[in-house]
């Protein structure tokens, strides 16, 4: 089985990219709607709420975790893969993995595969990209300097959303929303001056879930999806590496799926379902 983990709905979005884009594989999904929103809490607090919900989802069954949340990715997932899953990678003879969203993003941003090296390539037009995520997303700078590495060309600029992952975790309604995402919309302008941005990155897994609003607030503007990056990643992956694909499902409708929730907000769940495109049974976690 593949294990999906974020901090809470938002993870939802990749979710379904993946059953899209794998129907025949079982997936667990686990929210840890509990503690979320991710975006402000300590480093610390992030790197063992993650390393929880990653070892529930391996008891699970799951062989291979797609950590969703982007704070999570950023703050906790390198320490996660180098440090605590040596540890936990073959338990009962079983190999195990943990990998992120950041990686496809920034291949999807930059157009080149994570290991190759931006020496050798002519040169291109310099672009701009604008990236929307967490305060603690963006604290860490992991998407300009990433970006930067790869393609020196690409200008980065980050817009911090303090408690718009909260909001829509919390069911807040589409006003509400709205005027969240005008300021913050503003605020990116301002840091843009005459600039036009040539994409704009959603980094935060609830974002997608209002991807509508971002759209008329930032018109004419390409979104870059994280959930279809991952998928396309995902599926890339697993023809390298079957053995992390567990067994296939009879592909019927949510054939061999489970979500698991550490506890949400109900008023959240028209939101969700109107998005998933279904009702969804969760389970606690």
């Amino acid at each position: 089985m593949i294990g999906v983990f974020d901090s809470g709905f938002g993870g939802l979005t990749v979710h379904r990219a993946l059953v899209r884009a794998l129907p025949r594989h079982a997936f667990v999904y686990l929210g840890d709607n509990k503690n979320a929103p991710y975006g402000t809490r300590p480093p610390l607090d992030v790197l063992n709420l993650t390393c929880t919900g990653i070892e529930r989802l391996f008891a699970e069954g799951c062989t291979l975790v797609i950590v969703a949340c982007n704070t999570a990715s950023v703050v906790a997932l390198r320490w996660i893969q180098q440090q605590w899953l040596p540890h936990r990678a073959r338990q009962g003879g079983v190999r195990r993995n943990v990998i992120g969203v950041v990686v496809p993003t920034i291949e999807a941003a930059t157009g080149m595969t994570w290991g190759e090296a931006a020496t050798g390539r002519p040169a291109e037009q310099p672009r701009t990209i604008g990236i929307f995520a967490t305060p603690r997303t963006v604290e860490t700078g992991v998407y300009p300097l990433e970006i930067g590495k790869r393609r020196p060309d690409i200008r980065v600029i980050q817009q911090a959303c303090p408690d718009l992952a909260a909001a829509i975790e919390q069911g807040a309604g589409a006003t509400e929303i709205r005027e969240m995402v005008r300021k913050y919309a503003d605020e990116f302008r301002r840091q843009l001056g005459t600039t036009t941005p040539d994409s704009v990155i959603l980094g935060c897994t609830h974002y997608p879930l209002i991807a509508e609003t971002f759209a008329e607030e930032l018109p004419d503007i390409p979104l870059i999806r994280q959930s279809e990056a991952t998928a396309r990643a995902l599926l890339s992956y697993l023809e390298r590496h079957p053995e992390y694909g567990g067994e296939k499902s009879d592909g019927g409708k949510n054939a061999g799926q489970l979500f698991l929730s550490t506890g949400y907000a109900p008023d959240a769940l028209p939101l969700i379902e109107k998005f998933w495109g279904g009702k969804i049974g969760f389970r606690q976690a």
